[in-house]
């Protein structure tokens, strides 16, 4: 009732949606950097949204499965094959034991995500399974997952067939040739020049090489303040963009410090972080700002978009259910 890594990836790691609650102790919130893809990878198993998942990000992984079970994969093609033949991302899949995945390079993105239905048998640490990398700590045994890992699951499903999977619209976000990331203005917004501000939301902007699940750091319109200040430490979170002295921003992701000294020109919405969090490096993106009435607007859209696949997917199990019942 396992799975066994193979052949490592670039950087793949257990992950939930996050450790809340403990940044006034030094710990990141960690968890997984696409959460929407994270959720419809669950969702599409009827798992709970905060299930445990497997994330790969830029390489994937060879995996097999010593006991049939059923998987689902979302966010990044990563040109998925089971035996050597060609699976479709976005759907129910059952596999049999000795079956093998192979994934590759991802093609639209950056993170792919591998759920089981039932979830993954790990122990949580501080209320969460996610990998905290620069602590070592949760995930499995605080590390990225390495060529000869076992990865227990909680329940074993004989194979069947399966037909149902996402639709195009609802991934829609990650075949965007040039996205808007909608910001709400930072707490010091105001300290940086006409100029600046209005080349920060107009000007193409583009992720680095150099970006991580600490950060995303930015190229393009160097921004500049009115006039040189000290800024004490403030509180950051998921999304804060940060402006250090070269005037490139960078914008903390999951694994990002709870607190940080840079000035803050903007905060991504929560509703755009998984749009950002897959950008390809030559994938150039444009920012906007909003209000905080639209980004809970945008927000309760794509929260109701979930809801709406939630309830339909959990029919389907219903149905399945009554006529395969589990072992």
């Amino acid at each position: 009732m396992a799975i066994r890594i193979i052949e490592e990836g670039l950087q793949t790691t257990i992950q939930d949606l996050g450790r809340f609650g403990f940044q006034s102790l030094g710990f990141s919130t960690n968890g997984a950097i696409d959460s929407k893809a994270m959720r419809l990878a669950n969702i599409l198993l009827g798992n709970d949204d905060n299930e445990a998942v497997i994330e790969m990000s830029f390489i994937g992984p060879s995996i097999s499965f010593e006991s049939d079970m059923v998987i689902a994969l979302t966010g990044a093609n990563m040109s998925p094959k089971i035996n050597g033949k060609p699976v479709l991302m976005n759907k129910v899949l059952a596999v049999h034991a000795g079956d093998s995945l192979q994934l590759r390079t991802g093609r639209n993105g950056l993170h792919t995500y591998l759920s089981v239905k039932g979830g993954f048998n790990i122990p949580p640490f501080l209320n969460s399974k996610s990998t905290a990398l620069n602590v070592q700590v949760g995930g499995y045994e605080g590390r990225t997952l390495k060529a000869g890992d076992i990865i227990p699951i909680h329940t074993p499903i004989k194979s069947s067939n399966f037909n149902w999977g996402l639709g195009s619209t609802i991934v829609r976000y990650l075949n965007m040739e040039k996205p808007v990331i909608h910001f709400i203005e930072g707490q010091q917004y105001h300290w940086f020049t006409d100029k600046s501000i209005k080349d920060f939301e107009s000007e193409i902007f583009y992720t680095t090489t150099q970006s991580n699940r600490m950060g995303y750091r930015l190229t393009g319109a160097k921004l500049k303040l009115k006039t040189k200040q000290n800024l004490i430490t403030e509180a950051t979170t998921f999304g804060t963009i940060q402006v250090p002295a070269n005037g490139q921003p960078i914008v903390l992701m999951a694994d990002s410090q709870p607190t940080g000294g840079y000035p803050k020109i903007g905060q991504v919405i929560q509703a755009d972080i998984p749009k950002l969090s897959q950008l390809l490096p030559s994938q150039g993106f444009i920012f906007k700002k909003c209000s905080l009435e639209e980004a809970q607007a945008l927000l309760y859209k794509k929260e109701q978009e979930l809801n709406s696949l939630r309830a339909a997917t959990q029919l389907k199990w219903e149905e399945w259910n009554v006529c395969t019942p589990s072992i």
